[in-house]
C-alpha cells in the first residue's frame, strides 16, 4: 500500500499470499518485498511505473532482506544454498539478477544477513553469529572482508548506516532489555542511548528513521508504559516524545511491572524469565509460552499479559532453549528436539513460581498461541500435574499432518527441528499432542481461526475428534471447550477478532481458574 500526504491510500501490489515490504528505491519507483506467493518465501520487485512484479533470486530455500544500493543498480539479500536448514548467507547481485555472488560472510551453519548498504555504496552493514553471538560488522565490497564491532558477550542487530556514513546504528539485548546503540565506524567504539529500561526499536527499514544529519526516530515501550515515538538527537543526546502512547478509558497506573530472573533447568542450562506479580494473595497464576520458537519475551507492553496481571492473574513468560537473545547455541538447542528439552524447560519454569509462597500451586494455568499454542497442549499432556487448566490458541496437534499440508518454507522449517518426516517418523509421533490425548487431567480450551495459512483449522478439528474419540466430553462444563473463529487467520489484527479472543480468554479462566478461591478449591 501506499499513502500519500492527505491520506488516501493506493494498493501497489495484490496477491493472495502474505507479503512484507522490504525497500524502496531512493526515487520511488521501485520497491522489493518477500511474498510466498509462489508457495517458497521468495525476494520480488515491483516496478510502479509499468506495473510490472518480477522475482528476482531463485533459491530451493527461503530468500529474505532485499536492499537497494543507493543508486539501484545492485540488490543485497540473504539465502540458503546449503543443506544445513540452519545457514544464511549474504548475496550481492546486479538489478537484472546477473552476476549474484555468496559474500561467504561466516561459517557454514551460521546466520548472515544484510540491513542497509552505505551511503557510498561500497560498503554494507551485516549480521552474523560465527562467534555465537550476533554480532554487527560492516563488509567492504571491494576488499572482500568485513571490519566486526560487538564485543564477545553482547548480542546486537545492526539497524541502519548513519546519513553520514560515519558510523551505524544498532540495538543491544541484555536480560531481556533492548537498547539502542550508536557505533562510531573509525574508532569503533559505541554508545548506548539513555532510555527508560525496556524495549527502543528503529521503526521502518533501512534508512526510513533517519530524520536528519544528527536526529533519528525510536520507538520505546516498557512492561507499563504502551509504544511511544521518540525523536532522539545524537549531537546533543536529548529525547524527545513526539506521539504518546494512547490507553482510551484505561489508567496506565494500573498496570504491571515485570521482573528479570534466571533459573537452572531440569539439565543445568540458564534459563530467563519474567514474572508479573498481580498482586492477589495468594495468587492464581498463568504461563504464557511464546511462539516462534526462535523468538524472545522482552520488557516491552505486553498486552496478553497486562490483561491477565490487571485481572489478577500473576504471569509467567519462559525464555526456554530455542529462544533468541542469547546466541546461536542456545537458539540451536531445540533443533532435532522440537518438543522435548525445551517442554521441560517451561515445566520447570512453572516449579520454579510454583515454590513462591505469594502463588496458589493449585491455580496455574498455561496459555500460548501457535508454537505457544502447541506448548500448550504438550504441557497439559506432559505435565498435567503442573495445571488446573489450559488454553491452545491457533496450535499445532499432529506434526505430521502438518508437514504434509504445509508450504514449502514451513516443511523446511519442520525438518531443521525434527529432521526428515519419513526417516524420523516414529518422532514426529511422539511429539505430536495427539499421540498424548488420553494424558488430558485438567480443563482444555482450544481456539482457532478457520483460515489459519501456518497452522491450518484441520490441526484443532483432529485433536477435537481424537479427544471425543477417547472420552472425553465438549462443553462449558465438560472435560475441553472447542472454538472455531470464522474469518480469523494466524492470529488477526482486526480489533473485533481480537476482543472475541480475548472475551473467550476471559470467560474460560473465570470459569476455570477463579481468581477467588473456591471452597471446592481449598480442600
Amino acid at each position: 500500500m501506499a499513502v500519500d500526504h492527505e491520506g488516501e491510500v493506493e494498493a501497489i501490489v495484490e496477491n493472495d499470499s502474505q507479503c512484507m515490504i522490504t525497500d524502496v528505491s531512493q526515487d520511488g519507483s521501485r520497491l522489493l518485498f518477500m511474498s510466498d506467493a509462489g508457495d517458497q518465501l521468495n525476494l520480488y520487485e515491483h516496478d510502479r511505473e509499468s506495473g510490472k512484479t518480477t522475482q528476482l533470486p531463485e533459491y530451493r530455500l527461503p530468500v529474505r532482506h532485499g536492499h537497494y544500493s543507493p543508486d539501484a543498480d545492485q540488490i543485497a539479500y540473504t539465502a540458503n544454498e546449503t543443506d544445513d536448514l540452519d545457514n544464511r548467507d549474504v548475496y550481492v547481485a546486479d538489478a537484472d539478477r546477473s552476476n549474484a555472488r555468496n559474500l561467504e560472510i561466516g561459517e557454514v551453519g551460521a546466520e548472515a544477513s544484510v540491513v542497509d548498504w552505505h551511503p557510498d555504496g561500497d560498503r554494507l552493514l551485516v549480521s552474523d553469529n560465527s562467534t555465537d553471538k550476533p554480532r554487527c560488522g560492516v563488509y567492504h565490497l571491494e576488499q572482500d572482508d568485513v571490519t566486526w564491532y560487538t564485543d564477545e558477550e553482547d548480542v546486537e542487530s545492526p539497524t541502519t548506516f548513519l546519513p553520514d556514513g560515519r558510523g551505524f546504528l544498532a540495538t543491544r539485548t541484555q536480560e531481556c532489555a533492548v537498547v539502542p546503540v550508536v557505533y562510531d565506524l573509525e574508532s569503533g567504539r559505541a554508545r548506548e542511548l539513555d532510555l527508560p529500561e525496556g524495549v527502543a526499536s528503529v521503526p521502518g527499514y533501512g534508512d526510513a528513521a533517519l530524520l536528519s544529519e544528527s536526529e533519528i526516530l525510536l520507538t520505546q515501550e516498557t512492561p507499563t508504559q504502551r509504544s511511544a515515538l521518540l525523536i532522539h538527537d545524537l549531537e546533543t543526546g536529548e529525547t524527545r516524545t513526539v506521539l504518546e502512547p494512547e490507553y482510551g478509558d484505561l489508567d496506565p497506573e494500573g498496570f504491571v511491572d515485570c521482573d528479570y530472573h534466571t533459573f537452572e533447568s531440569h539439565d543445568g542450562v540458564e534459563i530467563e524469565l519474567l514474572v508479573y506479580d498481580s498482586g492477589e494473595r495468594p495468587s492464581p497464576a498463568v504461563v504464557k509460552v511464546h511462539g516462534g520458537p526462535p523468538t524472545q519475551d522482552l520488557r516491552d507492553f505486553d498486552l496478553y499479559a497486562q490483561f491477565l496481571a490487571t485481572r489478577g492473574y500473576s504471569v509467567l513468560e519462559v525464555n526456554y532453549r530455542g529462544s533468541t537473545g542469547r546466541g546461536r547455541e542456545f537458539k540451536n538447542m531445540i533443533n532435532d528436539d522440537w518438543g522435548g528439552a525445551e517442554q521441560g524447560d517451561i515445566a520447570e519454569g512453572v516449579r520454579w513460581l510454583a515454590q513462591k509462597d505469594w502463588v496458589d500451586e493449585d491455580r496455574i494455568a498455561v496459555f500460548g498461541g501457535s508454537y505457544g499454542g502447541y506448548s500448550a497442549y504438550m504441557q497439559m499432556l506432559q505435565y498435567p500435574e503442573l495445571y488446573a487448566a489450559g488454553i491452545a490458541w491457533i496450535g499445532i496437534t499432529d506434526l505430521l499432518a502438518l508437514y504434509e499440508e504445509s508450504m514449502p518454507h514451513f516443511k523446511s522449517m519442520l525438518e531443521k527441528y525434527l529432521g526428515d518426516s519419513e526417516e524420523n517418523r516414529a518422532l514426529y509421533r511422539e511429539r505430536s499432542p495427539i499421540e498424548h490425548v488420553t494424558n488430558l487431567d485438567s480443563p482444555l480450551c482450544i481456539v482457532h481461526g478457520v483460515n489459519d495459512p501456518r497452522c491450518p483449522i484441520s490441526q484443532a478439528r483432529l485433536f477435537r475428534d481424537a479427544l471425543e474419540d477417547a472420552g472425553y466430553e465438549a462443553g462449558t462444563n465438560g472435560d475441553f471447550e472447542y472454538n472455531e473463529l470464522g474469518e480469523e487467520g494466524h492470529g488477526s489484527t482486526d480489533i473485533d477478532q481480537k476482543i472475541r479472543a480475548f472475551n473467550i480468554l476471559a470467560d474460560f479462566l473465570n470459569r476455570r481458574v477463579p481468581i477467588e478461591k473456591t471452597t471446592e478449591q481449598t480442600h
